[in-house]
Order: C-alpha cells, then structure tokens, then sequence
C-alpha cells in the first residue's frame, strides 16, 4: 500500500474496501473526536463498524507505527487494545482502520482490572530498551533505537531528544543550562534502581484508556516502546484519570520500587517538554519547575 500508485490514486472508500476486503459505505457515518492529530470517523462496512483514522500522506508512516504498536500490546495479552483492521494510503491520504469499540463510563471495577492487567503487561520484557521501529508521541518522533543501557536510552533518545528539539524552537537560556545539568546527572536517580525493560504504553494518560460494554478497560493511541515500567505510572498522575483504585491493584499485583516517587517528574519531564515543543505556552515554566525540583533532589 506505501508504494502502490493505484492505491494512492483511489478514493478513500474504495481503498478502504480494499484494506478491510469487504464493502464499505460510500461515505463516514459520523466523523468522531480522536484527539487533534488526525481526522476520526465512525465507518459502516459488512462487517460492522470501523474506527478510521484518516492523517496527511506523510503520516503513513506514524499510522503504521500505531498499528505495529497495538500488536505488540495485543501479543501481550493483558489490556485489550482495539484491533487493527486495515492501513493504506489513497488521494485523500493515509489511513488506519481499528475495530470499532463502543466505549462506555468508567467505574471503580474498571479502574482496578486496569491496574491489574496493566501490570502483568509490564511483565511482558525485552533484552534491551526501546522497539525495532521508531514511533511518534502525539505528532512528535519518539527514537527508540535499541539500547543496553537504561540511563543512556533515557539521556538520549527521550529528555535530550525533547531538549534539543525545545533549542531548535528557541527554547534556550535556562532550560537548556538546567536541563544539560540534569542530562549529566541521571545516575544519581538509579543509583541503587536497575529497571527492566517492560512493555510500556508509552502514553498512558486518562484520555488514552476507556471501558468496554463488558466492563473490560481498553487503551489505545499508545506510544509503546520497552522501558521502565514507572514510565507508565507516573504518567498517569500527570494529567488525572485514574483513581485509587488502580494503583492499589497495580502495586498489590506487582509492587513499585520504594523509591518510585522521586523519579516521577523526571518521567513526566519528557511529556511536559513534548507539549513545550507542540503547543509552547506555559509548558516551559512547567519544565523548568520540574528540573529546577529534580536538580535540587540530586544535590544541585
């Protein structure tokens, strides 16, 4: 489909069909909140509906890199994710067709399977840190070559990869001198902290995780990648949505480390930092804070 000119000269239904082999409807039932990277539409076909994520063509290959990353979190088979159905690319653009999932309220039940199976998926390991693919976080490229060395992949490929992307947008100055200062001091948070490689979400954030009409939880739009599995927890306390709850089942399925609550900001200082670099605003105050309070636990 990347390289097919017919695919590329077809109309999005047409190459809709052809992904998903069977007939679809000549046009969206509905289009559907997906976040504000990509058009969402709700989509008939004959065999149910789809959820069609429909991006510019040069996008084909973040779409891609979702689909890849929905079957790793599927091989684990722990968290529901909904299934891939069909990715290609028409005049219209690239597209990823998904099993349609009618999502429902959450509840205090749904809160606690998450944090259940959410740990048996981090039990889900690699040798080494990152994937065999780079993938995106929200819009922005997330590098996730592999590394032996969990203090470099975290150097390198995510808080100085937001860095250096913050000082080509003119986020110099301080940042940059306390954020280096920071780079050089990663050890002092892993000095007797070796994490394995689990399978992380990777942006595991309330708006990225629903319920099922069985109750199941079902989490989507992920970012996945093999890292510290305190990634993904301390995530989900940056933006809110989740409860109790959850985090009494995690640990009580699979315990943190005592001391995981010191390198919460400097999990969360990646996702701050990507919304520095795609949206500015106040996330650079918002950084700053956060390594400012993250240089001064490692005695700066």
């Amino acid at each position: 489909m990347k390289d097919g000119g017919a695919a590329h000269a077809a109309s999005l239904p047409a190459a809709l069909s052809a992904a998903l082999a069977c007939d679809v409807a000549p046009a969206p039932a509905a289009e559907v909140h997906g976040g504000c990277i990509n058009q969402c539409f709700r989509w008939e076909t004959a065999n149910g509906p789809a959820f069609v994520k429909l991006a510019a063509a040069e996008r084909f290959d973040m779409l891609e890199a979702e689909r890849d990353g929905l079957a790793e979190l599927a091989a684990a088979a722990a968290v529901r994710v909904p299934r891939a159905l069909g990715l290609g690319a028409c005049r219209d653009g690239a597209f990823l067709a998904l099993e349609w999932v009618e999502l429902g309220p959450g509840s205090r039940a749904a809160e606690a399977l998450l944090g259940e199976r959410l740990a048996w998926q981090h039990r889900t390991r690699a040798d080494r840190y990152g994937l065999g693919r780079d993938n995106t976080i929200g819009s922005t490229t997330q590098p996730n070559g592999w590394s032996d060395d969990w203090i470099s992949f975290l150097r390198d490929r995510r808080l100085g990869f937001q860095l250096e992307l913050a000082a080509q947008q003119g986020h110099g100055g301080r940042l940059q001198a306390r954020g280096l200062l920071l780079l050089a001091s990663l050890d002092v948070f892993f000095a007797s902290y070796r994490p394995a490689p689990s399978l992380l979400h990777g942006d595991l954030w309330g708006g990225n995780w629903g319920v099922d009409p069985e109750g199941q939880p079902v989490i989507y739009d992920p970012a996945v990648y093999y890292g510290d599995r305190e990634a993904d927890i301390a995530m989900t306390r940056l933006f809110g949505g989740f409860g109790a709850g959850f985090y009494a089942a995690y640990v009580a399925t699979w315990p943190l480390d005592q001391a995981a609550g010191t390198r919460r900001d400097l999990y969360n200082l990646y996702h701050v930092l990507n919304h520095l670099n795609l949206f500015g605003g106040g996330y650079r105050a918002q950084a700053e804070g956060m390594i400012d309070r993250l240089l001064a636990a490692a005695g700066h």
